[in-house]
């Protein structure tokens, strides 16, 4: 018999959220109960240490896995600015002693000429990263590696404050076989409960994880019932996008024991030295050659992911990060349409599926958004799920879920950060069913109007971009003028019009900021348009500015052929006096693209890896943009000439 092997205490983070002078928030996983203290160390004050008991939600998600959350608030304010080392001290459930970072983590958590973990305060918010689209197997570079290379050359002051995930921090919907392995191999070990899978072929998720783990045809385990095929086809196989891309989801995570063991390994390397990618004999003879070349090809792509983990763990444990989902942390094109839910959340399974998505980013990312305690009756509803996984507990606690209409939130940071939940409030088409939804509804958007009425400036986060390329947003609503709105990407802002309204009459409202700073990812390129919307009630001479700054992805592409098509026919059809600009939403709107460097002549879109970086000043505007990509080449935005 093998054996067993050690796991170490921490499996995961730290990973820092929101933290002032005033909050601290972390999160993190151990393999164990544990009892946590806070030391802080501001370079000018007193070290302050905290005992976490009372502000620390802890989860056991299995018998190896508990997933903590800290919200303090702190009893004395640290100074608003500097340099502010900190360490947690971790108590094993049993234990006398207490363990600090050296004892629990690697030695590369520290940036050098550092003894410790830590962050930098600023009384305001001067600069930040942010991107989405992580996407282990694809075969580019990771920003985030990027990004701590950044701060590891850079002295703390330096730094920036903020890093803004604006969605696809995991790819439920699409993973490689080498990655779905690993994770095989690390649920067993982390004792998770078997889970029953209802209206599947397999029943139970220990046999997915163990004898049929159907790789690469994982679409074939849901029933075969017309509404099940319908599901098959919504979720994993009929959304096919010839026009933008050939991916086709074969491995979706369907027990929550995968969807909580891959945030594991995207963020840490922890797990990551324990189990491996390797193939047995028995599990490769089920794959077919071709299924086994792209394993190898995949293979190797997913190996130098995982070697760049300790890098990722070091930024996020040193650098506040903010998160919203978009559709791949659940599902590809989650919510598009009504007929979508329809048929989604008509099946056990697929709910089932799509439920256990979201528990996970409940657990991983959303309860670190939320600056105030979890309340008790949602920290018992969870465990319940979690200790009875595959019963009515779970079924519940999903269903409360899903009826969790409002994931945004607001950190109080100068400017605010405005993040939007454009998933689970969708305005449904009053025309048809099949017609994609808007991605906010009415109430939402006047609620978002008042959150932020009186603000000079906001920075607001929409994970799909609010202001985007007009004839790729043409292309979408040609396909879902004939009912084909899965074919493509046809989400965005303007494919809704009720949506598209209200939300440029809020921009264009005398209380709303005049200045926005607008964050977006989704779409795999890069690109930076400065919008000004005139307003009847300001003076004639005044108008609110609007920054529409995508980065996209961190480690994803478009493809660069068909994006270079793309571009230039964007730019010839929608030129500044081409009659084609009046058929748009956004007629009466002054647009000026922005450049990227070191391209070639006029391009406006960037494709490239890495994530993007915004410096502002004292009143919120961006003073300087950029693509941080390969090898640490920053690519700068200019502005052209308005249109």
């Amino acid at each position: 018999m093998t054996k067993e092997l050690q796991l170490p205490l921490v499996l995961a983070g730290p990973i820092l959220r929101h933290v002032s002078a005033n909050h601290f928030g972390c999160w993190l996983v151990t393999a164990e109960p544990i009892r946590c203290q806070l030391q802080l160390q501001p370079e000018s004050g007193e070290q302050l240490q905290l005992q976490l008991d009372q502000h620390m939600v802890s989860y056991r998600a299995a018998k190896h896995v508990w997933i903590h959350q800290i919200q303090l608030p702190l009893p004395q304010a640290l100074p608003d600015s500097g340099w502010v080392g900190y360490d947690m001290l971790l108590q094993p459930d049993g234990a006398t002693d207490w363990l600090g970072f050296r004892q629990w983590g690697e030695a590369s958590l520290c940036y050098p000429n550092r003894d410790s973990l830590g962050f930098y305060l600023k009384p305001k918010l001067t600069k930040l990263l942010h991107g989405s689209c992580r996407k282990p197997h694809h075969d580019s570079i990771d920003g985030l590696v990027e990004a701590d290379r950044l701060l590891a050359q850079n002295q703390p002051e330096q730094w920036p404050q903020l890093l803004i995930l604006s969605g696809d921090q995991i790819y439920c919907d699409d993973v490689a076989a080498p990655m779905l392995r690993a994770i095989h191999q690390a649920i067993e070990r982390l004792g998770f409960d078997d889970e029953h899978l209802p209206q599947c072929q397999v029943s139970s998720a220990q046999q997915l994880h163990s004898s049929q783990p159907t790789y690469y045809n994982r679409s074939e385990l849901l029933p075969l019932t017309n509404s099940g095929q319908a599901a098959v086809e919504k979720l994993f196989r009929g959304v096919k996008k010839p026009i933008f891309t050939s991916d086709n989801a074969e491995n979706h995570l369907i027990s929550l024991a995968e969807v909580l063991t891959m945030y594991l390994m995207v963020w840490s390397p922890t797990l990551w030295h324990q189990y491996s990618t390797q193939l047995s004999d028995d599990l490769a003879a089920q794959l077919t050659e071709t299924e086994l070349h792209t394993y190898r090809q995949q293979r190797d792509v997913i190996d130098k992911f995982a070697a760049g983990l300790s890098d990722v763990r070091r930024l996020m444990a040193h650098l506040p990060t903010a998160m919203i989902f978009d559709d791949h942390d659940v599902t590809d094109d989650w919510n598009l349409s009504a007929r979508w839910e329809q048929i989604a959340y008509s099946n056990p399974l697929s709910k089932r599926i799509l439920g256990n998505a979201l528990l996970g980013y409940y657990l991983c990312q959303g309860q670190g958004n939320m600056l105030a305690q979890v309340p008790q009756q949602v920290r018992q509803t969870v465990q319940q799920a979690l200790t009875s996984v595959g019963q009515s507990a779970h079924d519940e606690c999903l269903q409360k879920l899903f009826d969790k209409s409002d994931w945004s939130y607001q950190w109080p940071l100068d400017p605010p950060v405005v993040v939007l939940d454009t998933r689970t409030q969708r305005w449904r088409s009053e025309r048809s069913f099949d017609k994609p939804s808007g991605l906010m509804d009415y109430e939402s958007i006047v609620q978002l109007q008042r959150q932020i009425e009186q603000l000079p400036a906001a920075v607001l986060v929409s994970p799909a971009p609010v202001f985007g390329v007009k004839l790729i947003e043409a292309i979408q609503h040609i396909f879902t003028f004939f009912g084909k709105p899965l074919m493509v990407d046809a989400e965005s802002w303007m494919a809704h019009p009720g949506a598209a309204r209200a939300l440029l009459d809020m921009f264009k409202h005398q209380h709303t900021p005049e200045r926005f700073v607008i964050l977006s990812g989704d779409v795999h390129y890069s690109f930076v348009f400065a919008v000004r919307l005139r307003n009847q009630f300001k003076h004639q001479e005044q108008s609110s500015d609007v920054w529409q700054i995508t980065s996209s992805g961190i480690k994803n592409e478009f493809p660069d052929r068909l994006l270079r098509v793309l571009d230039r026919l964007n730019r010839w059809l929608y030129a500044p006096k081409s009659p084609l600009n009046w058929f748009t939403k956004r007629r009466d709107l002054s647009i000026s693209p922005y450049l990227p460097e070191q391209r070639e002549k006029g391009r406006r879109l960037l494709n490239a890896a890495g994530i993007g970086m915004v410096e502002l000043d004292d009143s919120g505007a961006p003073t300087r943009i950029q693509q941080l990509c390969e090898g640490g080449e920053l690519i700068q935005f200019r502005v052209q000439s308005r249109n």
